[in-house]
């Protein structure tokens, strides 16, 4: 089973921009979809942007749309989240998550199997 390790989360003035790593181990990325979800104190988790397995479809959700990028480097068996322009309304546990589906009109967190423990994003001057 695929282990998932996140890092890069931070406190961050709003405005700038933090590039989230979520590294695999035990198993290969390869030919698996992978997802970033967030949770805000007192709010649903969301998901935030996922690839599919092929890297031919791509979601964001509309809050993010323009200023998140999600990529992948199977040689380093890891994927990113870029976050640009970061709003307080970021602020949230950031988490990744593999071994699902994604879709360009969604993802839903009952469909990923294998989670990341979470990282602090906080947004705040």
């Amino acid at each position: 089973q695929v282990k998932l390790v996140e890092s890069g989360g931070a406190l961050v003035q709003p405005g700038g921009s933090l590039r989230l790593s979520c590294e695999a181990s035990g198993s290969t990325l390869d030919y698996r979809a992978i997802g970033w979800f967030r949770q805000a104190p007192g709010k649903e988790r969301e998901g935030v942007s996922c690839m599919n397995a092929n890297n031919d479809t791509t979601y964001y959700a509309d809050s993010v749309k323009g200023r998140f990028t999600i990529s992948r480097d199977n040689a380093q068996n890891t994927f990113y989240l870029q976050m640009n322009s970061l709003k307080p309304e970021d602020t949230a546990v950031y988490t990744c998550a593999t071994d699902g589906r994604c879709s360009w009109f969604g993802m839903w967190d009952i469909d990923f199997g294998s989670w990341g423990q979470g990282t602090q994003v906080t947004v705040s001057s």
